[in-house]
C-alpha cells in the first residue's frame, strides 16, 4: 500500500493562537531562538494499489472540500517517501 499526505495549515494571515501559545511556552522553558510557531493538521491517507495521476485528483479533490477550509487554509499533497521505500 502506497501513503499519500495532506498537510493543512492556516492561511498565513490568519491568526493562531495555538501556535502562539506553544511559542510562548518554548520561550519560557528558554528555547529563546524560537521565533514563531504555526500549528497544523496533517492526514495520512493509504491507497490499495498506485497512486495514480486520478487517485491524486481525488484526494485533491477530498484536501478542498473535506479536509480544509480553504476560506482560512492551505493544503499540500505529497507521497510518503519513507513509505515507498
Amino acid at each position: 500500500m502506497e501513503r499519500v499526505i495532506v498537510d493543512v495549515m492556516l492561511k498565513s494571515e490568519i491568526l493562531d493562537p495555538q501556535g502562539r501559545a506553544i511559542a510562548g511556552t518554548l520561550n519560557r522553558l528558554g528555547h529563546d531562538q524560537i521565533a514563531n510557531v504555526r500549528q497544523g493538521k496533517r492526514f495520512e491517507i493509504e491507497v490499495s494499489g498506485e497512486v495514480t495521476d486520478e487517485v491524486l485528483d481525488q484526494i485533491e479533490e477530498l484536501a478542498k472540500t473535506v479536509l480544509s477550509n480553504p476560506v482560512i487554509e492551505t493544503y499540500a499533497i505529497y507521497l510518503d517517501e519513507q513509505e515507498a521505500q
